[in-house]
């Protein structure tokens, strides 16, 4: 049975706000994927979730990460510690992140405003620069160079969109009509709204990317912050675009 499982897992910021993360699985016959992963204590609501859903974890073969963001692929080390036989996939540009072999760009940007900062607010950012420090790396599997179309669970496109960061992507469901978009945009109760500026490395290229997803047939939008977006997508899009 193919299905496109939509997970809800607890989320605590660097800031040390609660928020929610939305974790993605494709379901299929021969391929169950699970598009990125939660920070490096996710994987018990990742597990629990699942569950919820008649999905045991234990069954995923790929891990598909949408770029190196703590709470997009701090879970990896864990759940390949548990689950060695699931295949990580990202970006060519995105791979020595995640491998741990180039500097996280992340934190690169987070010591670099860190003498901007008030005494208090150095307090938070050396609490977000360790979290970034802690992140135990992983090999990554398998590498996609530039748009993809691949086979796997009824047929998905993977859609470079840099912008948030330099390898960001994005990941299209053509059986589900539904695009996974990461960081790529954000929404807040059903409304769609640009990537924060504040985490977004170039926002000229962020709009770029969006502007890529008017090629699509696209029912419904998962952004990896805030849900699912619904509706008249294209309008919804250009409005966001073009306002």
């Amino acid at each position: 049975m193919n299905r496109l499982i939509f997970l809800n897992v607890d989320f605590v910021s660097g800031a040390g706000n609660k928020d929610f993360i939305h974790p993605v699985i494709i379901q299929s016959d021969k391929e169950n994927i699970l598009i990125d992963c939660g920070t490096s204590d996710s994987l018990p609501f990742l597990e629990k979730e699942a569950e919820k859903n008649n999905f045991d974890l234990s069954n995923l073969t790929k891990i598909i990460i949408t770029h190196h963001d703590h709470d997009h692929m701090g879970g990896l080390y864990e759940i390949k510690k548990k689950y060695p036989h699931i295949l990580v996939v990202s970006s060519l540009i995105e791979k020595p992140y995640i491998e741990g072999t180039k500097k996280s760009l992340r934190l690169e940007q987070a010591e670099k405003i860190y003498p901007t900062l008030s005494k208090e607010e150095k307090i938070n950012a050396e609490h977000f620069h360790n979290i970034l420090k802690s992140i135990k790396h992983v090999p990554v599997d398998i590498t996609i160079d530039g748009d993809k179309e691949l086979d796997w669970c009824g047929g998905i496109k993977i859609i470079t969109t840099p912008g948030h960061m330099p390898g960001h992507i994005s990941v299209y469901s053509r059986e589900f009509k539904a695009l996974i978009t990461g960081d790529a945009m954000v929404s807040e109760n059903g409304e769609l709204f640009l990537a924060n500026p504040q985490y977004t490395l170039d926002m000229k290229e962020a709009i770029k990317s969006i502007e890529k997803f008017l090629e699509y047939d696209i029912q419904q939008i998962i952004c990896y912050h805030g849900g699912i977006v619904k509706g008249d997508i294209p309008s919804i899009l250009k409005k966001l675009l073009y306002k």
